[in-house]
């Protein structure tokens, strides 16, 4: 694609959105015509996001200044190798989850496809936006629908979860606008590639910037202030649960090693980073291992998975950021694949408590072929993705000679290995449960749902059922995840593809000299 026209259609990704949105409202008694329009959008993002990357496969960068102001004062789109791959990415996200709500009936509410194509712009302005004020401007335009989507149910548990959510979110966001000002009180500029090196020559700056550093990481849910993730994004349909996992969080992630990169140069921070992420890892993991809920462990794995993706940036170079950013691509990818392949046992048991569940595997072997497989690649088995992402990763640390990074990513390996067991044990090889119909017969004695279970009161019955043996999960539910395995595989099985446009990514974190000129002619 030429690039003039390229940088033209970058607000496009912020704008399209925004105006399918306003049209889904004023369809929204025509369920069908409000599906179509959504997934429409969704995937006509996902193309044109495809599309972007062979414009910048190569290390260039188009940039597209909104208004008539100078460079520096209007409002910049940048479109890097780095940015391409995540609205690549999450445009894939938004489309899969969409579907999967489509399938349960989720979309049902009249509000979810607005709420989720103006989150997804949000998303999309966050990732190509080159400047740090419009970083936090997108991250609330991507926040506020998803307050909505994780309460709409009304359940009790969901409205705590929500208040959690709002709370640290509205605390830490009004942190993150602090660190803005603060950096244009120091720097006189917001502007990425004004900024770039600046908290290297200048105190003040780093202090400013290091503001903005740490709310981006209590976003990312970086440990100490991770405790939110798991309780609250378990409380959401399945559909956004999966949605937020690959999108909101790693908003934190991009921010952070695009401000560290740019701002700082990759340095100054290595032991801060090291200490912080190797204690994100083991943190997160020992909290799965104590879950009993699928997506309550899933929710914990995420902040030890961050704890990986982040961990380069304790030897900042091209070959760690390469392995990173390819592990994002990877996690993303996978983590939803194991929220649609446990929300679909979800869906049709009733019930996500593995106390509760068993006999998938044998019943459904094409559902346990999807979780599997997902599992084993977040496990970092050959020949899937996560092993090459895991092996990249232990590579770069040993070649700085972090041999403690090494360690913990191998160490941490293991209780993954250990929580997906707990699952697949509970959920998929476990005994049959009690059937259904003999349930029924039983209603009096029946529990009532448990307002503390995520996957409670999710269905219209006065009691929770039980699993039925008689039957069978619908294979509409299973594809979504198969889809998102599907790609894990062939991430795994052709390497070289992902992980070239990693390493070209990687190399205009650590040399920003091409986006500067970019940004600023």
């Amino acid at each position: 694609m030429n690039q003039d026209v390229l940088s033209g259609l970058l607000p496009a990704f912020l704008w399209l959105p925004i105006l399918a949105a306003a049209a889904a409202l004023l369809v929204r008694r025509a369920p069908g015509t409000q599906r179509f329009l959504a997934l429409a959008v969704h995937a006509l993002a996902l193309a044109g996001a495809l599309m972007s990357i062979t414009s910048v496969s190569d290390g260039s960068v188009v940039a597209e200044q909104v208004s008539d102001w100078a460079p520096g004062i209007s409002i910049p789109f940048v479109l890097d190798t780095f940015a391409g791959l995540m609205v690549s990415v999450a445009a894939l996200m938004v489309l899969v989850c969409t579907l999967f709500a489509v399938f349960t009936g989720d979309d049902a509410d009249p509000y979810f496809h607005p709420l989720v194509l103006v989150l997804s712009a949000g998303v999309y302005g966050a990732f190509l936006t080159g400047d740090l004020f419009n970083l936090f401007v997108m991250i609330e335009v991507a926040l506020i629908p998803s307050y909505v989507l994780l309460t709409r149910s009304g359940r009790a548990a969901a409205m705590t979860a929500g208040r959690i959510y709002f709370s640290v979110n509205l605390l830490v966001s009004a942190v993150l606008l602090a660190g803005v000002g603060l950096v244009y009180g120091t720097a006189g500029t917001v502007n990425l590639a004004e900024l770039a090196g600046e908290a290297t020559e200048s105190t003040a700056v780093a202090l400013a910037a290091g503001v903005v550093l740490l709310a981006l990481g209590a976003k990312a849910a970086l440990v100490p202030v991770h405790t939110w993730l798991p309780r609250s994004y378990p409380f959401a349909s399945v559909a956004v649960t999966a949605l937020l996992s690959g999108l909101l969080t790693k908003i934190g992630v991009y921010g952070v090693f695009r401000v560290y990169g740019l701002v700082y140069d990759g340095t100054g921070l290595d032991t801060v980073w090291l200490v912080v992420l190797v204690a994100t890892m083991l943190i997160g993991v020992f909290g799965a291992l104590g879950e009993s809920g699928m997506r309550s462990i899933l929710s914990f794995h995420m902040t030890s998975q961050v704890g990986y993706i982040m961990l380069p940036l304790a030897f900042f170079g091209p070959l760690g950021m390469a392995a990173g950013i390819f592990y994002m691509i990877h996690h993303i990818i996978v983590k939803a694949a194991l929220f649609l392949a446990c929300g679909a046992v979800e869906h049709h048991a009733g019930t996500g408590r593995l106390a509760q569940l068993g006999g998938y595997a044998r019943r459904e072997p094409w559902l346990g072929l999807v979780f599997i497989l997902a599992a084993l690649s977040l496990v970092g088995v050959p020949p899937l993705s996560g092993f090459v992402a895991k092996m990249s990763l232990i590579h770069a640390s040993m070649e700085t000679g972090l041999y403690i990074a090494a360690a913990a990513a191998v160490v941490v390996s293991l209780f993954t290995l250990l929580s997906m067991l707990k699952i697949w044990n509970g959920a998929f090889w476990g005994a049959d449960p009690e059937p259904r119909d003999t349930r029924v017969l039983h209603a009096a004695s029946a529990p009532v749902p448990d307002a503390t279970d995520p996957g409670a009161g999710r269905l219209r019955h006065k009691f929770r059922p039980a699993p039925s043996t008689l039957d069978r999960v619908p294979p509409r539910l299973i594809l979504p995840g198969a889809l998102l395995v599907a790609c894990t595989v062939s991430i795994g099985l052709g390497a070289e593809v992902l992980m070239d446009l990693a390493v070209t990514a990687a190399e205009g974190l650590n040399d920003t000299t091409t986006y500067t000129e970019a940004v600023m002619q």
